[in-house]
């Protein structure tokens, strides 16, 4: 097993590593990441079977992670406070571990995600899209707010949603656009698969709301929406996504 360690405190994460090569000699531990910059920019690039994550870096909180990158592995999280706990497992976590945590906890946690694996025939990420919502279900509508006005859209009224900055909007087939509280990563296993799709880490769109595509080089297609994102943004399938992509156009 390929594990990366994303923890900024150097004492912290050696104890770590120590912990996982004794439990199973077999685990490789390929980086020990400290910030959110480093572990994107090392993400971008490369895999792990699992991350070990804590929540507090020193630019800021692993969350932000998810925002910039798409992360496919199983996480589990580590902190000294409790208060992230669902806010962990929306962000691909499996365990969640309290410092100061024992070689038994992480044990425990490296058995439940054996478990997972071998509780199903269906890939990993697809357990952890499930487990994400509450016993399997799927969001059918989101609240909004329009100042001081609240209302809800129906999910088979939405186009697509558009990560921006530190937001997350939700744009409709008649041309609304609205902000929700929810990250892309948080978002994305709460949706039907069959309709919805992330196709970057900017855009889970709706099949319905394809007008045209175009293929590009390495794989990449271009994706022409309907209504058209402001400012004349370009929606791309990246590249990473590009096969999984054409699969779910062929369900």
């Amino acid at each position: 097993m390929r594990v990366l360690i994303i923890e900024d405190e150097e004492l912290a994460a050696d104890t770590l590593e120590k912990m996982l090569v004794h439990i199973n000699p077999n685990i490789q531990v390929l980086a020990i990441l400290g910030t959110v910059e480093v572990a994107v920019n090392w993400l971008s690039k490369n895999t792990a079977d699992l991350l070990f994550m804590d929540i507090h870096l020193g630019d800021g909180e692993s969350f932000e992670i998810f925002q910039q990158v798409i992360v496919d592995s199983p996480v589990i999280f580590t902190t000294a406070y409790d208060q992230y706990t669902l806010k962990a497992f929306k962000n691909q976590g499996i365990d969640y571990l309290l410092k100061p945590f024992d070689e038994d906890d992480v044990r425990t946690a490296l058995t439940k995600l054996n478990t997972i694996r071998k509780a199903s025939e269906m890939p990993l990420q697809q357990v952890l899209h499930r487990s994400g919502t509450p016993a399997g279900k799927l969001r059918n509508r989101f609240m909004v707010k329009m100042g001081q006005l609240i209302k809800t859209v129906q999910a088979e009224d939405v186009a697509y949603f558009m990560a921006e900055d530190k937001y997350l909007f939700l744009i409709t087939k008649d041309k609304q656009n609205y902000i929700i509280e929810e990250t892309i990563s948080s978002l994305e296993p709460q949706l039907d698969q069959f309709v919805f799709f992330r196709i970057n880490r900017k855009f889970i769109i709706n099949i319905s709301a394809i007008k045209e595509m175009y293929k590009l080089s390495r794989n990449r297609v271009r994706i022409v929406l309907i209504p058209a994102p402001a400012d004349g943004i370009e929606v791309i399938v990246s590249e990473e996504r590009a096969e999984a992509f054409k699969n779910w156009l062929d369900q």
